[in-house]
């Protein structure tokens, strides 16, 4: 296949740097340089880590007491959704000074359409990159990766490549150099089962990927390893989606590393992705109006639960209400779980959505005020001074983890 030798596209790919992570240290200087642990709403699991943390070992969904032993000086939190969605928000308001066609991927990922952009500022993409960094890290108080190249699979591994707070430009000449450095498995969308197969007909790196024959890459991966080879080399066959159709239904699912008869480890894991879920909704600025809970047994049989909601919404008081009740509906003690995972269903945009992060309608916005009250005195005079019948305090030997509004407890 003919590579190309110009910028004949340019997308830029934008990744926060272990944005949770980063987002509490933006709140917090002194945390910077230390080990930071971001807890599920239970403080069951770890829902992420920083850099710091994960050269300790510790992997996100690990739960809380194996993460304090291979790390007891690492700084363990409760996560606050709502303030990293406003963090997201002067994100991609910064981005879309640069270029009004942004893709909002994830909660902290994006892409911008960067063409015609060097001709309106004047300036090369290296420079635009390291400004947008600047102007992140400037502003925000995060630090984020930037990958430019001429497809958006190329800008996205360009970004993962210089990792955390790096900028790396491949224009179409400099394609092959740089996919004969990169692994098979480290190209998006090529699993470890997949990887697995293309090293049994030799093809370890991603250079080796775009030279397979057609033919050969129908029979091993079908359409999507042809999709993925034109990305690879050069040819555009994602385009950004600006404005993207409604999704049918939005997922976040896993397994949960281990068979378990838990139910605190179950609904620690549900907690999690139940966050996953609202970051999203929040992010993309959609509303749900259906939630289906489902928990995968050791005999990999799984049962689930519809919940309809009241009103479409992006609440995580709501769905996380949704989630409660079809957890107690599905959840039996004397049966073992190794997975676990909600889906959104009959989604609609948020058109009338006001800036609250958490809760659109008036009820849930002074809901959303009332827990941020209760946080800041609490912050300010310690821990339950001001207490709620559902809030779970996590009592430590030494300290209590701060004030955390739990998606739901397990009893």
């Amino acid at each position: 296949m003919k590579m190309v030798t110009n910028w004949p596209n340019a997308i830029a790919h934008i990744d926060c740097d272990a944005f949770y992570a980063s987002c509490e240290a933006a709140r917090r200087p002194d945390l910077k340089g230390r080990p930071i642990c971001v807890l599920s709403s239970q403080n069951a699991i770890v829902v992420a880590k920083s850099y710091d943390a994960k050269a300790l070992g510790i992997t996100t969904g690990m739960p809380v007491w194996e993460a304090k032993k291979l790390a007891p000086q690492a700084e363990f939190l409760a996560a606050d959704f709502r303030y990293y969605g406003q963090l997201s928000h002067k994100l991609f308001s910064i981005l879309r000074r640069y270029s009004p066609d942004i893709e909002v991927y994830s909660i902290d990922e994006g892409f911008i359409d960067m063409n015609g952009i060097r001709t309106l500022w004047r300036k090369p993409f290296r420079q635009l990159a390291d400004e947008i960094r600047q102007s992140v890290e400037r502003e925000v108080g995060i630090t984020v990766s930037v990958g430019i190249s001429v497809t958006r699979i190329l800008a996205k591994m360009a970004s993962e490549s210089n990792k955390p707070n790096g900028s790396t430009v491949i224009p179409g000449k400099r394609i092959e150099r740089f996919l004969a450095d990169i692994a098979v498995s480290d190209i998006p969308g090529i699993g470890r089962n997949r990887a697995a197969l293309l090293h049994k007909f030799n093809i370890h790196t991603a250079l080796q990927f775009i030279h397979i024959e057609e033919s050969l890459m129908q029979r091993l991966l079908g359409r999507h390893g042809l999709i993925l080879k034109q990305e690879l080399s050069g040819i555009a066959v994602m385009g950004l989606e600006v404005n993207p159709p409604l999704p049918k239904s939005i997922a976040r699912t896993a397994s949960m590393g281990e068979v378990t008869k838990s139910r605190q480890l179950v609904t620690a894991h549900l907690s999690y992705h139940t966050m996953r879920l609202v970051s999203e909704l929040v992010a993309k600025q959609l509303f749900t109006r259906r939630i289906h809970v489902f928990l995968t047994l050791s005999t990999f049989e799984k049962r689930g639960a519809d919940i309809r909601l009241d009103l479409p919404s992006s609440s995580l008081r709501r769905i996380a209400a949704a989630v409660k009740e079809g957890f107690i509906t599905l959840f039996r003690v004397d049966e073992s779980y190794r997975g676990c995972g909600i889906v959104a269903t009959h989604i609609s945009r948020a058109a009338s959505a006001t800036p609250d992060l958490f809760g659109l309608s008036k009820e849930d916005s002074r809901q959303t005020e009332l827990m941020l009250t209760v946080n800041r005195i609490n912050k300010r005079y310690g821990d339950c001074t001001v207490s709620l019948a559902t809030i779970q305090t996590v009592k430590e030997k030494k300290r209590r983890v701060r004030f955390c509004y739990p998606l739901f407890i397990a009893s």
